[in-house]
């Protein structure tokens, strides 16, 4: 049982605040790595922290167990919070509030493995041609990456 079940029998619906690192993976064309659970929105790979664990650890095993990509230098590109980022699960009622930790990633190894028996699916998108179906939120957050990348380009 991992630690936001274990504090769900605890405080039942109760909103919990919750740690999401997620990471940006930029490959060589530049192409940021989305992926999604068959029929959700698309996102950046992401989990959540486990006790014991540093937010360099978890976003690193989070990635080999979802995508089998071995993550090495990763660099913050922010951390959010606020009304946007509180979720609540439907069926259950749970409430969370998310305080999210965005990296970017453009030094991985590995082939790209989404795992199936969590009906995992990913793939590489242009910054400009990104899903209709992605997480908005995700969304704002790369096109601001794109124009960071952008500049950076311009400025060499």
């Amino acid at each position: 049982m991992d630690y936001c079940e274990k504090m769900r029998e605890m405080i039942g619906n109760s909103p919990l605040i919750i740690v999401r690192p997620s990471v940006a993976i930029i490959n060589q064309s530049e192409d940021i790595l989305l992926y999604r659970y068959i029929g959700g929105t698309w996102g950046i790979p992401g989990g959540v922290l486990q006790l014991n664990e540093s937010i360099e650890e978890c976003i690193k095993r989070t990635v080999q167990e979802d995508v089998g990509i071995t993550l090495n230098t990763l660099q913050l590109f922010g951390v959010y919070s606020g009304k946007e980022l509180i979720n609540r699960v439907e069926e259950s009622g749970d409430q969370y509030h998310t305080v999210a930790i965005g990296y970017l990633c453009a030094d991985f190894e590995g082939e790209l493995t989404p795992d199936e028996n969590q009906a995992i699916e990913a793939q590489f998108f242009n910054l400009d041609q990104l899903p209709s179906e992605t997480d908005p939120f995700i969304k704002n957050k790369l096109l601001q990456l794109k124009g960071q990348l952008d500049i950076k380009k311009t400025s060499c």
